[in-house]
């Protein structure tokens, strides 16, 4: 999650306060990630010692001092917001990194694992379901980080079967041989760095 994409969105809509900051954020991503008001006046400064935003000159230090974007800022922001970045290399998930290092750890039951970690995830699956149903519609935040949760969880429970299902198909003495290293693709033309 970028903090610092997210204060200069916040930002684009008017000259805003830290506090304002925290508590904006909090409530469009449906109160789900609590900010720490520290973390927003730090950013708040990385962001001005980098020229995308400017505290109001004429404004006292402290809770109320405001901040509003710059053109610098906004230019960071529309590329934040443009396309998706390019993905040639899978992204580390640490569920991912366990089963494939689990693999090689002597004495483990690699299907009796994915089966423990597929279960935790149906579980925190059916949490999230079960607080959508308790939302109310205009909760609109809160109804979209739910349904991102539960297709993220979905995607992984997923996969885990996919791996229970290939590792059911090893012969029983055959050793996990270690993953091939990807090959390196080329970044197209034109691609953003």
């Amino acid at each position: 999650m970028s903090v610092r994409h997210a204060l200069l969105a916040l930002l684009s809509e008017g000259p805003k306060y830290g506090l304002q900051l925290r508590q904006e954020f909090e409530a469009r991503t449906g109160e789900v990630w609590p900010l720490n008001v520290g973390q927003v006046y730090m950013t708040l400064q990385r962001l001005e010692r980098d020229g995308m935003v400017e505290s109001d000159p004429s404004g006292e230090d402290g809770p109320q001092k405001g901040y509003r974007i710059t053109e610098p800022g906004r230019v960071q922001l529309a590329d934040w917001l443009g396309p998706p970045p390019e993905t040639s290399v899978p992204p580390r998930d640490e569920l991912v990194i366990k089963v494939l290092i689990a693999l090689r750890v002597p004495g483990i039951d690699m299907v009796e694992l994915v089966q423990s970690h597929r279960s935790q995830l149906v579980g925190t699956m059916q949490y999230f379901t079960h607080l959508k149903e308790d939302a109310h519609e205009d909760e609109i935040g809160f109804l979209v980080v739910a349904d991102a949760e539960i297709y993220r969880l979905d995607a992984l429970i997923r996969w885990l079967d996919t791996t229970e299902a290939r590792l059911r198909q090893l012969p029983a003495d055959a050793p996990a041989r270690p993953a091939r290293v990807a090959p390196k693709r080329r970044r197209r033309v034109g691609a953003r760095s």
